[in-house]
């Protein structure tokens, strides 16, 4: 096919506008088609005029001027394909780009983004994309499977992909004990089409009309997680945590550093020197973590004295075997007087001895301590100890040990000769630093209960069970090289150890965030009070950034409120429709929030997911109307999802002009995932006491498939997104309605009192207005009493 240079070929959805459309070519549409042609005017050469077929007269056609329009809007093409699943993060991106200084999104177009005053984010769990394409029942009497909800795109391909999802037996959200015994363990193939968003109909369940009137689009959205650790992260952390934006420097620089690259605290980042003590691993998370308890562990950990002697002697770790423990009677011994302190060491009076040991492989495949490593907190080195195992070696794991066979054999220095001096070094008040010290430990056969482990203290960004490496660490925090000879000559202990140190020196002087998740990212409260874009009401004139507001259950003002500029708490929804109200519009008499309201609010509506029993504390409890397996009845459901979705409605009747509104579920159904990771655990604390036969739930490749197929249904999350803030559809229908508006009954003080549910959600109530917003926009209706 030739053309030009610019010549480009048409894509499908292309054709489609035309007769001559996709489908229908064949005899009767091709003669029609050139009969059409035929009887049209003559074309003049000029463009534009056309030859009168009666007068023979020329006239000329001139184009429809189109009205600009400078309100802002969400478009989204059907001819756009999109390469991967829109994330949270994407949602969160897209309200940096209207509100802050984020980058426009490439998954969605926005027209006059700096027009977008503000911005409601509401937090809807519960709400599941088989709920909009009929998989899940609403309605008693209908059948699953059936499509009146939603329209994917008219993209054949996406509406038979939608229909497979749906009918293939693992889509339910809702299963059976036995169900879950005989469940597939096939993971679903994906396609681009699985991206695409679904247009809503008008013949959506009653429960969910109202949503179709305001967006066309229902989005798949995945929440974060981790597929190898089959584990789904915090839907709130996606969108209330920003990560902290780069300079133009820090990126040239970047680019110029090969591998990894160092770590930077954020330009409002504040050093908070911390004592050594404050990161002392309890003793839950050495038991996690594999360690050997210290007896004086045991009661603090809730252990019975007991049974842990019986299992240290089952694992063939009692002093019979070889194992001995540090001479410490209580906790409290390790306690410095505050007089002996020194005023601001960060080492509180303590004794501190960093690490690292080499093994090797021993006959009968265990592995044994060959050399061990002491370095003080002066970095002075302790103890620096070749050892001599008491069964012959067959592996001496050079590569990774650096020890060769001429280096042990003049070496008589014994593992006994080792604890025995360790015995005499390691005193109550003496803290030992190290990697991962329960393999070091392991290999001494001793115990001691003041640990502080660098592979706790640098979580992996993938959070646990995994653990980054020390010559990573090195690398990231310290701009140092250590092990350059592994796979070669091998590990230096003494160079391990005293990274470890400096890392630990570091992490004290630099807060016990620094290292963690919380030193790269920061709260989206802070980064909007930054920006100095789009910014309305009280804050532009203060020449401040953007203030936001958070309105949920509970203390709003720990955690994620903590840089909120206003906190909401609530007991019920309706009290979340009117603090949304509140911070959006601002109250009356401004006494808490400024007439003119904050930029940005987040908001959690519960009801629906207290409802569906999704949340951690009732994931294993039945409510009322609810059955343990399935979930609650279709009744209860219908009416929990009416609530939410007149929620929703009466939230979206009250925003102003210019408002931005997404509404997100986070996850899809954890419950089953829950089950399948509560089932790992056991069989994980079985499998360390018990033979495989005495196993009584057993942990197989299957269960794990069925693992890794749960946590992918978790992920699927669906967002709603208003794509016309300002369109002719929303004005006509104003107009139509003659200024009667269906909305939650308001007092004088502007509360929400008593809704009365009906088919749009809340009473319809006919008022004279006191004020409106901007023609076009969304009415702010101020109501009489």
């Amino acid at each position: 096919m030739g053309g030009g240079k610019g010549s480009r070929k048409r894509k499908r959805a292309q054709y489609a506008e035309t007769d001559l459309s996709v489908g229908s070519i064949g005899m009767g549409a091709t003669l029609a088609h050139i009969q059409r042609e035929q009887s049209k005017p003559p074309m003049h050469a000029a463009r534009g005029s056309y030859d009168s077929s009666d007068t023979g007269e020329w006239e000329t056609v001139k184009p429809r001027k189109q009205r600009k329009s400078n309100y802002p809007s969400l478009g989204y093409s059907e001819l756009h394909r999109l390469q991967s699943c829109v994330k949270l993060g994407d949602l969160q991106g897209l309200v940096l780009y209207c509100l802050a200084d984020g980058t426009a999104p490439q998954w969605i177009s926005v027209r006059h983004h700096a027009m977008i005053k503000k911005a409601v984010v509401l937090f809807v769990p519960g709400l599941e994309k088989g709920m909009f394409d009929g998989s899940i029942l609403l309605q008693p009497g209908k059948e699953k499977g059936s499509f009146p909800s939603v329209e994917a795109n008219g993209n054949s391909d996406a509406a038979a992909s939608l229909h497979d999802s749906v009918h293939e037996p693992n889509h339910a959200s809702h299963v059976t004990n036995n169900a879950r015994t005989n469940r597939s363990t096939a993971v679903k193939s994906t396609s681009p089409d699985d991206y695409l968003p679904l247009k809503l109909s008008a013949q959506l369940p009653e429960s969910l009309k109202p949503l179709a009137e305001i967006f066309p689009h229902v989005w798949p959205v995945k929440a974060p997680g981790d597929d190898r650790g089959n584990k789904v992260h915090s839907p709130l952390q996606a969108m209330l945590q920003s990560p902290i934006t780069k300079t133009k420097e820090e990126k040239e620089a970047d680019k110029k550093i090969k591998g990894t690259k160092p770590a930077r605290g954020s330009q409002s980042w504040e050093n908070n020197r911390t004592s050594i003590v404050e990161y002392l691993a309890k003793s839950d998370e050495l038991a996690e973590n594999d360690y050997v308890l210290h007896p004086v562990r045991w009661h603090d950990a809730g252990l019975d004295s007991e049974t842990e002697v019986q299992r240290r002697v089952d694992g063939r770790r009692s002093p019979q075997d070889g194992w001995v423990d540090t001479r410490i009677s209580k906790l409290e011994d390790g306690m410095v007087p505050d007089k002996a302190v020194e005023n601001g060491a960060i080492t509180a009076g303590r004794k501190i001895l960093a690490m690292d040991c080499e093994m090797c492989t021993v006959q009968g495949g265990g592995s044994a301590l060959t050399r061990i490593s002491l370095v003080a907190w002066d970095g002075q080195q302790v103890m620096d100890e070749l050892v001599k195992p008491d069964l012959p070696i067959i592996d001496y794991l050079t590569p990774y040990s650096g020890i060769t066979p001429a280096k042990l054999n003049p070496v008589t220095t014994t593992l006994s000769d080792i604890q025995k001096r360790l015995l005499e070094i390691l005193t109550p008040e003496t803290i030992i630093v190290g990697h991962s010290l329960d393999s070091d430990l392991t290999a001494l056969k001793m115990t001691h209960p003041f640990i502080v482990d660098t592979s706790l203290l640098y979580p992996h960004p993938r959070g646990p069970p995994m653990k980054s490496s020390l010559k990573w660490l090195a690398q990231k925090y310290l701009s140092r090289e250590i092990q350059r000879g592994h796979g070669a000559t091998g590990h230096d202990s003494v160079e391990d150890a005293r990274a470890c140190l400096d890392l630990v020196k570091l992490k004290c002087e630099k807060g016990p965030k620094w290292g963690t998740q919380e030193a790269t990212v920061e709260s989206i409260f802070k980064r909007l009070q930054r920006a100095t874009t789009n910014i309305s009401g009280p804050a532009s004139s203060a020449g401040v950034g953007s203030t936001g507001a958070i309105i949920d259950r509970g203390a709003v003002e720990k955690n994620f409120g903590q840089m909120a500029d206003h906190c909401i708490g609530c007991s019920s929804d309706a009290e979340v429709v009117a603090g949304v109200r509140r911070a959006v519009l601002g109250d009356e008499d401004g006494a808490h929030i400024p007439g003119g309201g904050v930029s940005f609010t987040w908001a959690r509506l519960s009801e629906l997911d207290l409802a569906r029993g999704w949340r951690g504390d009732n994931r294993h409890a039945t409510l009322p109307g609810q059955n343990s397996d399935t979930g609650p009845s279709v009744t209860v459901l219908a009416e929990a999802l009416s609530q939410t979705t007149a929620h929703i409605q009466a939230i979206h009747s009250f925003l102003p002009p210019c408002t931005l509104l997404v509404v997100y579920s986070g996850t899809g159904d954890p419950r089953e995932m829950a089950r399948l990771q509560e089932r790992h655990r056991t069989f994980k604390k079985e499998y360390k006491t018990k033979k495989w036969d005495e196993i009584a739930d057993k942990w197989t490749d299957t269960e794990e498939q069925q693992l890794k197929e749960a946590c992918r249904r978790a992920r699927e999350g669906i967002g709603l997104l208003y794509e016309g803030i300002y369109n002719v559809r929303r004005k006509k229908d104003l107009e139509r309605r003659s200024m009667v508006t269906a909305t939650p009954t308001l007092d004088k003080e502007m509360s929400v009192v008593s809704p009365t549910f009906s088919i749009s959600g809340y009473r319809a109530t006919r008022a004279v207005p006191k004020g409106l917003g901007q023609e076009g926009g969304f009415p702010v209706w101020w109501w009489a009493s």
